[in-house]
């Protein structure tokens, strides 16, 4: 028998619930930032160990490297167990057993026995359990917004995330030096437990059975495979799927690339100010998507910021210029929350409460597949192919070489340049597929304009 709330007939409102719902995803939502930004400054001073210690920027990448692969190869298990159990439960045990990795690593320093090997494992295990938070929260939030509010409350997320992201290296700099590696260790645990404790005073409703997920009911195997087989059914969503995927390799690529690229003709002080400044665009589109909640249309959210993201990243390899790089950054990293909100809330509310879990897991485990491979690819080619090609003398130093110029970065440029030509391809192939394009009219919606709520 489906245990839902019935909904209150139209012209009514459960107003006092709604606003229960709000006021709970808010005190979860503060509870994550704090954590992430404890996870941050962790994440941050040990990066400095390895590399102060090693000396190696491979050593550095494999940091990365383990960081997202693990939860990339889990994410269908982990979907499946996020539909099993309880979703206030599932983000407690998370925070605790990432708390743990904490507890060793501490220990691991206090005791001078701290191994790079030591943290590539505890960086693993940690990406593991974050493979069960992330869609156990993702799939929580349409049980406490409101549908015309996802939006919105994506925006929310992105503001949180962009101020870890700014903060934490930040505060991270000025701790290193007064509290040590353990010390900031120590912080990350308090902000663990600040997580957990709001999980623990809010309120987190279960979601309603459909009949969507009932049928993807078995062995754990089966749950695994159900997202995968409920988005194959839906073409415009598993379409949205795979043209992220290809706009993630870009991402990818341009992670590795712009810190090589600006330090080709400027000082890592002049590259502080140019992450800064692509951090805080970051927030201010956050903060937008938080007020705005998106176009009404939401596809129209995905195709247009990221044709922009696609034009802004050819234009900054035209001039190897800080100012035109920032800027750049700027705007494409201000286009990001608007096309997380958008696509995000289409997930949200067209997937059924007790499946989104395993969909969720399905869509981190395709879209975030190219990432690896942009991390592993991104720098061979740079240094062995669109650099030579574009070096004084180079293959390529008499024709776009004129254009863009040549010497130290302007291979990277290049390769920016080819990467915003190809998502524009990979955009147009997109809209001119009817099934992503109208996928909003095509696919019902799965959950209520309203919270569901369903007794916790």
């Amino acid at each position: 028998m489906i245990a839902t709330k019935q909904m209150p007939p139209p012209g009514t409102d459960d107003v006092p619930a709604r606003r229960s719902g709000l006021q709970s995803f808010l005190v979860i939502w503060l509870g994550q930032v704090v954590s992430l930004l404890g996870s941050r400054l962790t994440s941050f001073a040990v990066g400095v160990w390895i590399y102060q210690t090693t000396g190696s920027a491979t050593s550095f990448s494999l940091m990365t490297l383990a960081n997202v692969l693990p939860g990339i190869l889990m994410s269908p298990i982990a979907g499946a167990l996020v539909d099993r159990w309880d979703r206030r439960r599932t983000l407690l045990l998370s925070d605790a057993a990432s708390g743990i990795c904490s507890v060793l690593l501490m220990s691991l320093v206090w005791t001078g026995r701290l191994e790079v090997w030591h943290i590539y494992l505890l960086v693993a295990a940690h990406a593991v359990f974050d493979a069960v938070q992330t869609p156990a929260f993702s799939a929580s939030v349409p049980l406490l917004v409101p549908k015309r509010h996802l939006g919105r409350a994506s925006g929310i997320n992105q503001v949180g995330n962009a101020t870890a992201r700014i903060v934490s290296p930040l505060l991270a700099g000025m701790l290193i030096g007064s509290i040590g590696l353990h010390g900031i260790i120590l912080t990350d645990l308090v902000t663990f437990g600040v997580a957990m404790a709001t999980l623990l005073v809010a309120r987190l409703p279960q979601p309603p059975r459909s009949a969507e997920g009932e049928a993807g009911r078995g062995n754990l195997l089966r749950e695994a495979t159900a997202g995968w087989h409920y988005l194959r059914a839906r073409p415009g969503l598993m379409s949205l799927l795979i043209m992220f995927a290809g706009v993630n390799f870009a991402m990818g690529t341009l992670q590795v690339l712009i810190t090589p690229m600006v330090l080709s003709f400027a000082s890592p002080k002049v590259l502080g100010t140019v992450l800064s400044v692509a951090a805080g665009g970051v927030l201010i589109g956050g903060l937008l998507m938080s007020v705005w909640g998106g176009p009404s249309r939401r596809i129209l959210g995905v195709f247009i910021p990221i044709m922009v993201q696609a034009l802004i990243l050819f234009l900054s390899g035209l001039r190897p210029s800080a100012t035109l790089i920032a800027a750049a950054a700027f705007i494409f990293l201000f286009c990001f929350p608007i096309i997380a909100g958008s696509a995000t809330a289409i997930w949200q509310s067209k997937i059924p409460a007790d499946l989104q879990g395993r969909v969720f897991a399905v869509q981190r485990l395709v879209a975030w597949s190219t990432l690896p491979l942009a991390y592993l690819v991104a720098g061979p080619l740079a240094d062995h192919v669109f650099e030579p090609l574009l070096a004084p003398g180079g293959r390529l130093a008499g024709s776009v070489g004129q254009v863009i110029g040549v010497g130290p970065g302007r291979g990277i440029a290049l390769i920016f340049m080819v990467l915003g030509i190809l998502i524009l391809g990979v955009l147009a192939i997109g809209y001119r597929n009817p099934r992503l394009r109208n996928l909003e009219e095509e696919i019902p919606d799965a959950i209520p304009g309203e919270p569901l709520l369903a007794k916790p």
